[in-house]
């Protein structure tokens, strides 16, 4: 795979899938706030030739840009980062939520994040994908015997898709398709319910939604 990779943020999500792409052959580059502390003990769980630059400069530099902040500035850091969004695969890994008393979908007027990044970079092949678990799965997709972890991927263009999906099974995940972009809002439910299940349902993070044909 010889795609350049940047991954917007450096938390648990995007910290976890920048180090599993980095050790599995793919050229990632983090963006970056100055000031970010996360980024050196980061960098030493990549492979040597990961490295960060500032937001706007990773972005630029990159042919899928894969953006996992807070879905709550998601769709504005679209909006100030379309000039470098522009032909490129956008991946979001977001989900709109609150809480009371367990996770509650929030979308925003567009009806998904994935829509509102699709509206604020018009110019940006918009994929939703790799929001339905937790970060422990990003960091290692393996399940019990040869399974992995899947990757339910919504979009409206074919190529980025395809080119998600080839990220996705180097690193060793699975994918599913699932359809258009409109099912993004479908997609980001299914991580409501496994957000519910795992942290208010008492069910705890070490699964995964998978889907199983009967033998």
């Amino acid at each position: 795979m010889g795609k350049r990779v940047t991954v917007i943020g450096t938390g648990n999500v995007g910290g976890n899938l920048g180090a599993r792409l980095s050790r599995s052959g793919v050229s990632v580059k983090f963006g970056a706030r100055d000031g970010d502390d996360a980024v050196a003990s980061l960098l030493q769980r990549c492979a040597d030739d990961a490295s960060v630059d500032t937001v706007a400069a990773a972005a630029d530099w990159a042919e899928v840009v894969l953006l996992a902040v807070p879905g709550s500035i998601v769709a504005q850091l679209a909006r100030e980062l379309a000039p470098q969004l522009e032909g490129k695969v956008v991946v979001d890994c977001t989900n709109s939520m609150t809480w009371d008393g367990g996770p509650i979908w929030a979308p925003p007027a567009e009806g998904s994040n994935a829509a509102a990044i699709a509206a604020a970079a018009p110019g940006a092949r918009v994929v939703k994908g790799f929001n339905t678990f937790g970060a422990e799965f990003h960091a290692d997709p393996s399940l019990p015997g040869s399974a992995a972890a899947q990757v339910f991927l919504a979009g409206d263009d074919a190529g980025a898709k395809e080119a998600v999906t080839a990220l996705a099974e180097q690193a060793g995940f699975r994918v599913v398709d699932a359809g258009p972009l409109r099912n993004a809002a479908v997609v980001e439910n299914l991580a409501i319910l496994w957000i519910h299940l795992a942290m208010a349902g008492g069910h705890g993070r070490d699964w995964t939604f998978v889907m199983q044909e009967r033998a």
